[in-house]
């Protein structure tokens, strides 16, 4: 044993066994498992989630046991054998395992995949033929945030099957296969390069950042260059007035709000104040109360009430009021005068966390000299030319001296749209000229990153006595927190949407985004439609069951159709598929309803229940230019690229891309390579948010592609009914006229070899909104339509979601697999919002705490996709992500209306909540 001098640690020199190979370690014998395999064995293919046993991203096994690698300390396995994924390939080839994962659309960010594989090895070699129960049984310690397991489920349970990977689809025949992810094979075999993976090959020194300690503070800086001096091996101490270019950033280009360090105010528990610049183990050493940095606490605005009466938290902002956001369109007063039967709610949700295994990390460094120097960062994010610009922003610098590298994410869901480590690593490394990298810890992921908005929705309707709607009044306050993020956006996007898919003659729907001292709440799967969506679902049950009729029934009666006006005064005119929706469920409705029936002949405690829950989505941003470019290149050795920079964060847009790309070219789906992301090498294809990029950038590759076919064709004087074929350096064009060639070698090359490019520009037709929101916000809108039937508890107060079905307007599944994936994921994602995610902030900080849905939370699904083509799509797509989480919880809480009689006003809905609604209903009735 001796001393580390750098960390002052005893290390020991260890051998251990790993995949196999014989390894030896010089390492702490207390340092984590986890930590050993990535850092000393350079095992990347073990991932770090939470370091508290919760995620079990980093499973390996451990003498043939599945065991969380963060939780043993490396002398714990001396003499053990060790498997990590990267044993589980055998030259070069994957293992059935690996290779169902592939075929079932098993992985998606494929964070917790290596988790997975390894708690399903282990599980298989005891029990080769196990049961779904025992598969569910034998992951459930593994946490999925993509998902919704029950592909891991069919993938563990179809390794007996002598399928292999399948072949790609022939040319024309891409859109509409089950093409297999274009990046799953790195996500299945551990080699994929997340962002806490790598850092650069010169000496990268680490960051640490000292953070405010309340929820609102004054903050003083002390002379931190002398106490920097003090402090051997520190590299460097900045503070706000070190930032070289603009001390803040936000989504918009005129509001720029959140610092990136604090000045003389913080205005959330977690906010940056401080940059510590050195090697690990010197920030380590560094207790934070020696850093001359105060803060004092000061009285903090906690919620949107105590926020109506609060001094401002911003200069301006008088009322705390960030922005406000307004649709109306005929009498509403008069119409819900004239109303045979009125309906009304409030509901009320909670901060909810995004929760996606892989925390926010990356690293910066600098490249060039003088006028030439340039940053560049490898970042996980959803967003590379957003933070290109705020990062050129608050450096001062010029976008084009910013490249960003988006590594593989480990799931976004809208929380990697904002900046975390972007700025930070960004301001250390231009400062002090070093590469610097940065992971957070799971608290301070969940202390610092944005938010869904906790809102309080109050929802009045109007009806005719045959169940058709006549009015609808709705405002949503929703708490953006300490600074505006995405809050501009959900104020804009609630009131288009908080009718619900419907049509209403008179509408007045308001929003309103308070600013508060909570964490920003920023973009989170939905922009505040879940959120709305709760209140408009339970109104039509509150009217369905007022009139009598049946709930999916006068859904289908008001259903907005083609040729029908929307709220905005838009008229839809194409792939408005609700009521095919709402048809595709109507067995499975009846089918549960009778389940539901017959239940009740029992008088116990158990019951049953049926909800429903619809909604529409409009695909992009809101009224506003929404642009995506891809190319696609073909230089003279026939290499054909896809420049693709809609950043796939798990939903598959690299795979989707190229199968539309391959069939507008004409070309078969293996011909295509691609180049993802990188701001150098790929033009901007916007944001991946807002359901956008299958519609919107894979327009785009359409067009990329039929220019790129349009230019072989013009070069063979050939009609667009040929076909084309690459070999090598030559493509073959044949039609009626016979074949011709064209010799790739004889055409004129760009300085990047590149004879050909096709390029695809698609920007969504929309139009501003007026004062009273009037106007064309979206080009086209996805519509679904959900039930869920479930058992309560009634004396415990749980709920267990048995069976969702859900139908969803597509457009076109461009990949069946993945559009399925999304609503799995989807309906997982909004089953923990109905009935167990809360986020507190200053007491939420692990995902002990934090409970999303495991394996075993999960209700069989049921996908019944509806393609009602849109004209402006590629090959009449349009988008998925989103609209797939939006009617869960609407159809959770109204089958627990059903089951229960108690209408739930508060989500999540937690058993001692509900129970305490049962006990109130209880005595009410025996009053």
């Amino acid at each position: 044993m001796r001393d580390d001098p750098a960390g002052g640690m005893t290390t020991e020199s260890l051998d251990l066994l790993v995949d196999g190979a014989s390894r030896r370690v010089d390492v702490a014998p207390a340092k984590r498992l986890s930590r050993v395999l990535r850092e000393d064995l350079g095992q990347t293919g073990t991932k770090v989630g939470c370091d508290a046993g919760d995620c079990g991203a980093c499973t390996v096994l451990v003498d043939g046991e599945a065991a969380c690698a963060c939780l043993i300390p490396v002398a714990q396995v001396r003499g053990c054998s060790i498997e990590t994924i990267g044993g589980l390939s055998e030259d070069g080839q994957l293992s059935p395992l690996q290779s169902s994962f592939l075929r079932h659309g098993a992985a998606q960010c494929g964070i917790c995949t290596p988790g997975m594989l390894m708690a399903a090895t282990a599980l298989l070699r005891q029990n080769p033929a196990p049961s779904r129960e025992e598969v569910e049984d034998g992951l459930g310690g593994v946490l999925c945030r993509c998902t919704g397991y029950q592909a891991i489920v069919d993938a563990v349970l179809d390794t007996r099957s002598n399928q292999v990977r399948p072949d790609d689809p022939p040319a024309m025949e891409a859109v509409g296969a089950r093409a297999v992810r274009r990046d799953g094979v790195g996500k299945v075999d551990g080699t994929a390069l997340f962002a806490d993976d790598i850092s650069p090959p010169e000496r990268t020194l680490d960051l640490r950042v000292v953070r405010c300690p309340y929820p609102a503070a004054a903050v003083t800086v002390g002379d931190l260059d002398r106490w920097q001096q003090s402090v051997p091996g520190l590299v460097s101490a900045l503070a706000a007035p070190a930032v070289p270019g603009s001390n803040s950033f936000g989504i918009y280009p005129d509001l720029k709000d959140q610092p990136v360090l604090v000045e003389n105010r913080a205005r959330f528990l977690g906010e940056a104040a401080i940059l510590l610049v050195g090697p690990q183990p010197v920030l380590d050493g560094i207790d934070p109360s020696d850093v001359p940095v105060t803060f004092t606490e000061v009285d903090a605005v906690i919620g949107i009430d105590a926020a109506r009466d609060a001094e401002p938290l911003h200069p301006g902002m008088d009322d705390n009021v960030l922005i406000r956001g307004r649709v109306a369109s005929g009498d509403i007063k008069g119409a819900l005068r004239e109303s045979d039967v009125v309906v009304s709610g409030t509901w009320e949700t909670s901060f909810v966390e995004h929760a996606y295994i892989e925390p926010e990390a990356g690293w910066a460094r600098c490249t060039g000299e003088g006028g030439e120097r340039r940053i560049e960062l490898f970042v996980t994010t959803q967003t590379p030319y957003m933070d290109r610009d705020e990062v050129a922003h608050v450096l001062g610098i010029a976008p084009e001296r910013v490249r960003v590298i988006p590594s593989v994410v480990g799931g976004g869901f809208g929380g990697k749209l904002d900046q975390s480590v972007q700025p930070l690593l960004a301001v250390a490394a231009w400062v002090t000229g070093h590469p610097v990298r940065i992971a957070y810890d799971r608290p301070e992921s969940m202390a610092t990153t944005t938010k869904r908005h906790a809102s309080e929705i109050h929802a009045t309707f109007g009806f005719a006595t045959d169940g058709t709607l006549t009015a609808a009044e709705i405002h949503g306050d929703f708490d953006t927190g300490a600074y505006a993020s995405w809050g501009p956006t959900v104020a804009g996007r609630v009131p288009v949407h908080a009718t619900g898919p419907y049509k209403v003659p008179a509408v007045k729907a308001t929003s309103a985004a308070w600013y508060t001292n909570a964490p920003p709440a920023g973009a989170f799967r939905g922009f505040g439609v879940p959120q709305v969506a709760l209140g408009h679902e339970a109104l039509m049950d509150e009217a369905a069951d007022r009139l009598g009729i049946d709930r999916l029934e006068i859904r289908r009666r008001n259903a907005i159709a083609a040729g029908d006006k929307t709220p905005t005064g838009q008229t839809l005119e194409a792939s408005v598929g609700l009521v095919a929706c709402l048809d595709a469920l109507a067995p499975r409705w009846e089918e549960f309803r009778n389940i539901v029936a017959a239940s009740r002949r029992d008088h116990g405690p158990i019951r049953r229940g049926v909800g429903i829950g619809v909604m529409w989505y409009g695909c992009g941003n809101t009224s506003m230019s929404n642009p995506s470019t891809l190319w696609l290149t073909l230089k003279a050795t026939g290499a054909l690229t896809l420049h693709n920079g809609a950043v796939d964060i798990g939903q598959g847009s690299y795979t989707i891309m190229a199968q539309i790309a391959a069939d507008a070219a004409g070309l078969p789906l293996s011909d295509i390579s691609q180049i993802t992301g990188d701001t150098d090498l790929t033009p901007d294809a916007g944001k991946t948010s807002a359901s956008r990029q299958t519609f919107v950038s894979g327009k785009a590759a359409e067009l990329a592609g039929a220019d790129l076919r349009q230019s072989l064709l013009r070069l063979a004087n050939a009609g667009q009914e040929a076909t084309l074929r690459l070999d090598g350096s030559t493509v073959t064009v044949t039609d009626g006229e016979g074949q011709r060639h064209i010799d790739l070698t004889t055409l004129p090359a760009d300085e990047d070899g590149v004879v050909l490019r096709g390029v695809g520009t698609f920007d969504p037709p929309t139009t501003p909104l007026d004062a009273d929101g009037q106007g064309v916000p979206y080009a086209t809108y996805a519509f679904a339509a959900q039930i869920a039937l479930i058992t309560v508890d009634t004396e415990l107060g749980t709920v267990k979601v048995d069976r969702m079905v859900a139908a969803h307007d597509v457009g076109r599944a461009v990949n069946p697999t993945l559009v399925e994936g999304q609503i799995h994921g989807g309906i997982a994602q909004g089953l923990g919002l109905a009935l167990m995610e809360e986020y507190l902030p200053g007491r939420t900080a692990n995902l002990h705490d934090y409970l999303i849905p495991t394996v075993g939370d999960m209700p069989s699904i049921e996908c019944l996709l509806i393609e009602d083509p849109e004209p402006h799509g590629p090959f009449g797509a349009k988008g998925i992500g989103e609209p797939a989480l939006v009617p869960t919880a609407p159809a959770i809480l109204g089958a627990i209306r059903d089951a229960t009689g108690v209408v739930v006003g508060k989500v999540p809905v937690l058993p001692h909540r509900l129970r305490a609604a049962i006990r109130a209903q209880q005595s009410e009735a025996a009053e």
